[in-house]
């Protein structure tokens, strides 16, 4: 740690960037950010491609205000981005200190979720002054209101959803739609508030009871009801199999939807675009002052970062009261 302090007083000359991770629509804008303003600032650029693998690599090309026009729009990430199992062992991330000696960098911006954000956390530990900002269409960094990707997400699959239940309403279907959310509820929840489905299932709080979904099945039939709508998240799953015993036990046409990988993809928001552009500008902000082993988060209305150890420590949990609101309007 001695390393990473005495790094933390070094003036920042040359900034790297790098996405990691699952794609996010805006990680473009928070790049542009980086970029831009890291130039504004007097620094140089670099631009990290596919990662901690193009890092462990070397696949780093230099960057300037042209090398990033025209992509705020785009969504992905030009950076590209992988999962590198090698960074996760000390050998990877004494390589990747190194490699970022090598190239002049003394400060990088790691825009990705938890699990890059503890590949920084390790890179600060070995004198590199890094900044995470939250790219993640799940939403669930608890350290932050907002991460960059899931207004856009939640937005394209509340508009398939919608397609969706026009069809379930004419052909008086139940129908089970899968949106993304391996390990967390949000985009199922929001989804499931906003196309007012009947049925929310996500990993926090679904107990896998399948007897009660076909009981308000046949509740809703009862008061004239026609067709039924079941939210899935990801880490659920199941769909398909599930859609066969809720008509065999129900008797309703079901039908399974997984909405898929179209939510990571697409132009992004205003308000992905707008709050990615500020969280990476943050990030190079927080780096020109010294700082290091940080993350950026939105709270309260305010752009604030965090200690890194601190943030990965924190722990979210899905809203209980929008949760319990969904379950009342859901008659």
């Amino acid at each position: 740690m001695a390393r990473a302090k005495a790094a933390d007083k070094k003036q920042v000359k040359t900034i790297g960037v790098l996405t990691s991770g699952g794609d996010a629509p805006g990680m473009n804008a928070a790049i542009r950010a980086v970029v831009r303003t890291a130039i504004a600032n007097g620094l140089k650029v670099k631009g990290i491609r596919r990662g901690y693998t193009g890092l462990l690599e070397e696949d780093i090309i230099d960057m300037n205000a042209r090398s990033v026009a025209d992509i705020i729009q785009r969504g992905g990430t030009i950076l590209y981005t992988a999962r590198c199992p090698e960074f996760m062992t000390a050998n990877g991330q004494d390589k990747g200190a190194d490699i970022c000696r090598k190239h002049g960098i003394d400060g990088l911006v790691v825009i990705g979720g938890d699990g890059s954000f503890q590949g920084a956390r390790q890179l600060a530990a070995r004198g590199v002054n890094t900044v995470g900002v939250p790219g993640t269409i799940d939403l669930d960094i608890a350290c932050t209101e907002y991460t960059i990707g899931f207004d856009t997400a939640v937005n394209t699959a509340m508009e398939a959803i919608d397609k969706v239940r026009d069809t379930s309403t004419s052909h008086e279907r139940c129908s089970i739609i899968e949106v993304m959310g391996r390990n967390a509820g949000y985009i199922a929840l929001w989804c499931g508030i906003a196309n007012g489905a009947e049925d929310i299932l996500t990993v926090e709080c679904y107990d896998r009871d399948e007897s009660k979904i076909i009981e308000n099945i046949r509740a809703k039939k009862k008061v004239g009801k026609t067709h039924h709508i079941i939210i899935n998240a990801e880490g659920i799953g199941d769909s398909y199999e599930m859609a066969k015993r809720i008509e065999a036990a129900t008797g309703m046409e079901t039908r399974a939807t997984v909405v898929g990988h179209i939510q990571r993809g697409g132009s992004p928001t205003c308000k992905d675009r707008v709050y990615a552009s500020a969280m990476g500008a943050k990030a190079v902000d927080i780096l020109t002052a010294g700082g290091s082993n940080r993350v950026v988060a939105y709270k309260h209305g305010e752009y604030v970062d965090f200690d890194i150890e601190e943030a990965l420590r924190m722990k979210k949990t899905l809203d209980p009261y929008l949760f319990e609101m969904s379950k009342k309007l859901a008659r």
